[in-house]
């Protein structure tokens, strides 16, 4: 429950009702201190405040783009010439498959999360995302699976099959070792990280933005954010299933994408270009979203067209998602697909022009300052519009038959993503660096960065496109020299040493600031009117602001002030520990006080587990994986136990006559939310697995059985569907003992409904396994049982969940007034039955009933 008691008003807004008059008492701000500092030595590795893990984030994304660059120009000195031998094929193949993934999954969608990480929370003046742990377990994950997979190098096993790994050139038997296994296994472990910040995201932006702040006056970076966290949401499960369906074809030679047995090795493509394409504008649309923000500021004026840019975020992730199969257009797909994907090919070029016309509006009508950001983004500009004219042309499909994997579009690719993110993020550095540390780096060295970097890249990569249409294709490690390409190779490398070294200016005037060089930047040096210019602390900001604009800090001048005194929303810690207001998703109304976990050793410790159980995975020990998969769980478990408080606490004043509860359930808490978009996901995934059991039927109807030979009998449906079904009612009985705090009876429930789960995934197993189906004879065999090894995973999960909640329960820390844990798993559960279910009648009828 919210009360509200009378408004109070004050000098400082106008007659506008806000939180509190001032002065506050000192000790409040000493508490925020109290509560938010840091943990000395060694246990800073336990710190979970944003404004930690965010730099953390950005300095190892940058050390992960400096190794990927570092092997491009290795691969930029083998090309230099004809006929050289600075690399042989294999480690050049290595090289370009680790440069690639390492750019693509390992810098980009990573730097822009960590930005959001470190910015987001500043720009909603909020004290820290929702989930801290889940962030700094993310970050930590990211960081040891990032580091394993460079090391692969140092061994000889990197991954060489491109970082878009085709089969069946990485099927086992082309690629028996274990260098396929380290990007399977890595990249979806990565993966993973990256949607656990997605959800942090989500949650962030829908849930703990300032009173006020409904969603039309919501920073366009955080519009950009949302839209990329709901593209990762929807595409990157569908890589995720593709690396596991190709390593169960390594390890257990299930035959997904092998013809021979019914697989299709354009399965993977479809797969992965689904998740590949919106990729590109997962990269792409944060750093619009960053452009966005910097434009007004260094032109003085409001962005031109705010409304417009909002829908243009919008419609480029819808058109992302129906762009991918013109990355197969020389498959011999039919023309009637060919037409649909190139129209939308086409039309994607509309939002993004929205934006670019945007920013060169506003630009125009203000006074533009000419700061090194500044230049970064004209930059910006000039090649990102280069990009898109080009990928227009890829557009257009007879010019794709002659372009496709030559140099041309190399050119494109880099031309795209280095332009329209790289040039992005290193504006943004330069326009944000003071809220990092309080320093500003050299404009000097800023602009010979800049101008070392532009030319360089034009340098390097221009001359790609016409070594392209001269027929050199992508991924050889030499040439012969009578081609004509000789001299176009030798100017791209000098280009691409020229761009490394304005990438080394930036990195020392970095080095140089972090190290306390560099003058100390004035309060909001550029003059913005967005919140991340507030004074902040430890804590964030002082007080959270009532918003009543796009730009609070030009309508109010005098906002700066008023919340570094405490004149607004939460100026101390009301129940004595880290906390932010959670409000109402679209209209920013306060609904309660949330309380946020303080540092804790286990984020990183799980952080660790889970990769060393992944490289155990790789490395084929596969027993001894079990022992930190353990570890990893238990660090989980240790690190939430704590987190269900429930209402230990009174109705709290949070300034501006709003007394908020500090406890709720269901859907106003923000948890309820993460699990919900944690089941997008998983209903995502379970949508591509659906996908790829009728691709397959549709490639290889001839190994499906007929009719209803070779099934299992209907009353074997018939058990597994009462069995799903008793679990989902027991579930709903344990929910009303909850209700009622009839304890013994919440427990009852769970375990029966624990029992029909496992019964439900052992009676299909051996339905299956009694018909004689084996998974390795044919793609059916290997997709039937992936499903049933999906519903198992699951039911494992539910072990666990299920596990979890009856501990609670037997603790006494579950009961009416304190149920966040059953609601979650009560989500959980019921999704599991439905998708248990859902794959049953898909196994069951589906043979039965297709013609």
């Amino acid at each position: 429950m919210t009360l509200r008691t009378d408004e109070p008003r004050n000098e400082f807004t106008g007659g506008r009702p806000t939180p509190n008059p001032l002065p506050r008492p000192p000790g409040e701000e000493e508490g925020l201190i109290r509560v938010w500092r840091l943990p000395p030595g060694i246990s800073r590795l336990t710190a979970v405040n944003n404004n930690k893990v965010g730099v953390w984030y950005i300095g190892t994304a940058l050390l992960f783009f400096l190794i990927a660059g570092v092997l491009a120009l290795v691969m930029r000195l083998q090309l230099a010439m004809p006929g050289n031998d600075l690399l042989d094929h294999g480690t050049y193949n290595q090289f370009f498959t680790v440069h690639g993934t390492g750019m693509m999954f390992l810098f980009a969608v990573p730097i822009v999360e960590a930005i959001a990480v470190f910015l987001l929370p500043s720009m909603l003046a909020a004290r820290d995302l929702p989930f801290p742990r889940l962030s700094a377990f993310a970050f930590w994950a990211y960081f040891f699976g990032g580091i394993f997979f460079f090391c692969s190098l140092i061994f000889g096993v990197a991954p060489d099959g491109g970082w878009f790994m085709y089969p069946p050139l990485t099927s086992k038997e082309y690629s028996p070792g274990i260098n396929t296994d380290f990007w399977l296994l890595g990249i979806g472990f990565i993966e993973i990280s990256a949607i656990a910040g997605a959800i942090e995201i989500v949650i962030g932006i829908l849930r703990t933005r300032p009173p006020g702040m409904t969603l039309d006056k919501l920073p366009i970076y955080a519009w950009s954010m949302l839209v990329m966290a709901g593209m990762i949401i929807f595409a990157f499960p569908a890589v995720i299933v593709a690396t596991i369906l190709l390593e169960l074809e390594r390890a257990f030679d299930w035959p997904f994408f092998i013809a021979e047995k019914g697989g299709d090795p354009l399965l993977w493509q479809h797969l992965f270009w689904f998740f590949g394409h919106p990729e590109v504008y997962i990269i792409f649309l944060p750093a619009a979203g960053l452009v966005s923000m910097m434009v007004p500021t260094l032109a003085r004026r409001p962005l031109v067209g705010h409304d417009w840019v909002v829908l243009a975020l919008v419609g480029t992730g819808f058109f992302s998602f129906g762009l991918w199969v013109h990355h197969m257009f020389t498959t011999g797909i039919p023309s009637l697909s060919l037409s649909f994907f190139s129209a939308a090919s086409m039309a994607v070029a509309v939002p993004s022009g929205i934006q670019v016309f945007a920013w060169i509006a506003t630009l125009g009508a203000g006074r533009v300052q000419w700061t090194v950001a500044t230049h970064f983004l004209f930059g910006f500009l000039f090649i990102f519009v280069l990009g898109g004219l080009t990928g227009v042309m890829v557009a257009v499909v007879p010019f794709d038959w002659q372009a496709h994997d030559s140099y041309f579009i190399v050119a494109h690719l880099h031309y795209v993503l280095i332009g329209g993110m790289v040039f992005p993020v290193f504006a943004g550095l330069y326009h944000w660096w003071p809220t990092l540390n309080g320093r500003m780096l050299s404009e000097r060295l800023g602009r010979w960065a800049f101008w070392l970097m532009f030319i360089g890249f034009n340098v390097a990569f221009f001359p790609m496109h016409i070594a392209g249409l001269m027929g050199m294709p992508r991924r050889v490690y030499t040439y012969p020299g009578d081609l004509g390409w000789n001299l176009l190779n030798m100017i791209s490398t000098v280009g691409s040493f020229v761009l490394a070294l304005g990438v080394l200016v930036v990195l020392i005037d970095i080095a140089r600031s972090a190290f306390g060089g560099g003058r100390k930047a004035p309060d909001n040096p550029w003059n913005a009117g967005t919140l991340e210019w507030l004074p902040n602390e430890s804590y964030a900001t002082r007080s959270i602001p009532h918003v009543t604009g796009l730009y609070p800090l030009w309508d109010n001048p005098n906002l700066p002030r008023e919340v570094h005194e405490g004149a607004h929303f939460l100026p101390g810690t009301p129940t004595g520990r880290r906390e932010t207001i959670v409000t109402s998703p679209i209209e920013a109304k306060p609904q309660y006080l949330m309380p946020l976990p303080g540092p804790h050793w286990g984020p990183f410790l799980a952080g660790l587990f889970t990769a060393l159980h992944f490289i155990c995975l790789t490395v084929q020990w596969y027993y001894q994986s079990l022992v930190p998969a353990v570890l990893a769980i238990a660090m989980v478990i240790w690190w939430v136990w704590s987190l269900d408080r429930g209402a230990d606490h009174p109705p709290q004043d949070v300034g501006g006559g709003w007394r908020v509860p500090v406890y709720v359930q269901g859907p106003k808490n923000h948890s309820w939310w993460g699990v919900i978009v944690l089941l997008l996901v998983d209903g995502t995934a379970f949508a591509c697995l659906i996908f790829t059991y009728l691709f397959l039927w549709t490639v290889s109807p001839d190994v499906w059985p007929v009719g209803g030979d070779g099934l299992p009998g209907l009353p074997w449906l018939a058990g597994g569907l009462a069995l799903w079904g008793l679990s989902a009612l027991a579930i709903g009985w344990a929910r009303r003992a909850v209700d009622r705090n009839r304890h013994g009876r919440v427990r009852i429930g769970l375990i029966v409904a624990w029992a029909a789960m496992v019964g439900g995934i052992l009676l299909d197993a051996n339905a299956q396994i009694g018909t004689g189906l084996v998974g390795s004879d044919s793609a059916y065999g290997a997709i039937t049982y992936m499903l049933l090894a999906w519903q198992a995973f699951h039911v494992a999960v539910m072990t666990l969940m299920l596990g979890y909640t009856l501990a609670r329960s037997a603790a006494g820390l579950l009961h009416a007034e304190r149920r966040v844990t059953f609601d979650n798993t009560m989500l959980m559960g019921w999704y599991s039955a439905a998708q248990g279910g859902a794959a049953l009648l898909l196994l069951h009828l589906f043979p039965r009933l297709a013609i």
